[in-house]
């Protein structure tokens, strides 16, 4: 079985910029990653028309045709990753379904998935999140309902409600919880990133075009129906608070709300590698300049070091593959003065990506919006009341507590949905802000993937034990 010298995990943006990277070095690179083609969810893509048909296409071409050689594995998500000493060094041992890879570096490049939290009625069919949105719509060419409401908070509600009305749906409203005027207080980062301001600007043409109402400081605060969506409830925000008599009924047969991303990071928590909180309230991979973690051998880029878009992703990728080679005695791939600018623009926009998470925080008041019949798992059926109970009653005093006593988190998700909201949860009945050991409490998972015994079994049988 061959070894690479590098092993990147994720094929999106800061993935293929590592790849290509160190590639360019003389390093042989294997690339895993759990979907089809090459691009994570910012670039994700059915045709080659639809890959022609991003703004930034061109440097996604350039990436793509740069990964010729590169071996890329598609479909084979990492379900279990291993590290043994060798005589050069660590050498990683990552599983798949069908094969196991073999690297003497590391780059995770994971990604994120959306954040949730529940509210009256975020459980009824034609409810989703932004991401699963704008995944079908990307990836299956499916616009999940014919009139759509799009809540929650940040900048991606914009492209998922252009998107879908550019699609044929009739976007009743976007509704930002918190109020990007804000951004006037952060003068110096905004304009440190003027890019995101033209962005900004086209998709609010877009929606201005398509006649899609635009409204600040307003949520929904619930979802109405009994075996499909009918209508939401939205209501005015104050201060962090629902303001009474502002409730507005909206017909509806679908809810797209989106609160931010969380990280994957079931890889960098089992490979041990330090973690602390990221400017959003996540938990997050801690790197040093070059991108490596607490663990030798092991890099981080992209939304596992804080959630910051594709363009951080993409320097923080360029600097993880250059930390690489130079790691293994190559020739450094980047130039110190590129190098050098790469930095500079990571600062910048890890700047900005913090004035973002400060203008759209996790709106407080979500807890208060659940009665104790709401579930808050949906796999294990666990609702609001039972975490509460499991604090109140039965002597639960962190995240963990609650997910042995309640089973919250311990379904088919595995925490991926329901872990920051029990976390908030219980932080709460505890009188206290989430705090690192609560977000640890749901971010274990020695199993990252799903995986089937058949699928155990052929890999036995392959001499992959």
């Amino acid at each position: 079985m061959s070894t690479y010298d590098l092993v990147v995990v994720g094929a999106g943006p800061a993935g293929m910029a590592a790849a290509v990277t160190a590639t360019d070095a003389g390093c042989r690179v294997a690339i895993l990653d759990a979907g089809l083609r090459p691009g994570g969810q910012y670039w994700r893509h059915r045709t080659e028309a639809d890959a022609r048909s991003y703004q930034d296409g061109s440097l996604f071409a350039g990436l793509r045709v740069q990964l010729e050689g590169v071996d890329h594995y598609s479909d084979a998500a990492v379900w279990f990753v291993e590290s043994q000493p060798d005589d050069n060094g660590p050498l990683f041992f990552l599983h798949t379904r069908s094969t196991v890879v073999l690297g003497r570096r590391l780059v995770i490049a994971t990604g994120a998935y959306d954040r949730v939290v529940p509210f009256p009625g975020w459980d009824l069919p034609g409810v989703v999140t932004a991401g699963g949105a704008q995944a079908l719509l990307k990836g299956q060419g499916v616009v999940f309902a014919r009139r759509v409401v799009v809540a929650g908070t940040g900048p991606f509600l914009l492209p998922v409600a252009t998107g879908l009305a550019d699609a044929g749906a009739t976007v009743a409203g976007v509704y930002e919880a918190n109020d990007p005027l804000q951004y006037g207080r952060h003068v110096r980062a905004v304009l440190g990133a003027a890019s995101k301001l033209t962005e900004a600007s086209r998709y609010g043409w877009r929606m201005l075009r398509r006649r899609v109402p635009y409204h600040r400081r307003r949520a929904v605060v619930a979802a109405h129906g009994s075996e499909q969506l009918t209508g939401v409830t939205v209501a005015a925000i104050s201060q962090g608070t629902v303001v009474p008599g502002s409730e507005l009924r909206i017909d509806c047969d679908g809810l797209a709300v989106g609160f931010g991303f969380t990280p994957q990071l079931e890889m960098a928590v089992a490979l041990g590698c330090v973690t602390h909180l990221g400017h959003d309230g996540n938990l997050v991979v801690k790197v040093s300049p070059d991108q490596a973690t607490s663990v030798v051998g092991v890099y981080a880029a992209g939304e596992v070091t804080g959630v910051g878009g594709a363009k951080l992703a993409l320097v923080e990728g360029h600097l993880a593959g250059d930390a690489v080679a130079r790691s293994l005695g190559r020739v450094a791939p980047l130039p110190t003065g590129r190098r050098n600018r790469l930095m500079r623009n990571r600062h910048r926009l890890r700047r900005f990506a913090a004035a973002l998470h400060a203008v759209h925080p996790m709106p407080p008041y979500w807890p208060d919006l659940c009665d104790d019949d709401t579930l808050v798992c949906r796999c294990e059926e666990v609702s609001v009341g039972t975490v509460r109970q499991a604090m109140r009653e039965m002597s639960a005093a962190d995240a963990r507590g609650t997910k042995l006593l309640t089973r919250a988190g311990m379904g088919w998700c595995q925490g991926r949905i329901c872990g920051y909201a029990t976390a908030c949860l219980t932080a709460r009945e505890a009188s206290r802000p989430p705090g690192l050991p609560d977000l640890a409490g749901h971010a274990s998972r020695p199993l990252m993937q799903p995986i089937t015994l058949a699928d155990l079994a052929g890999n036995q049988r392959d001499g992959l034990d």
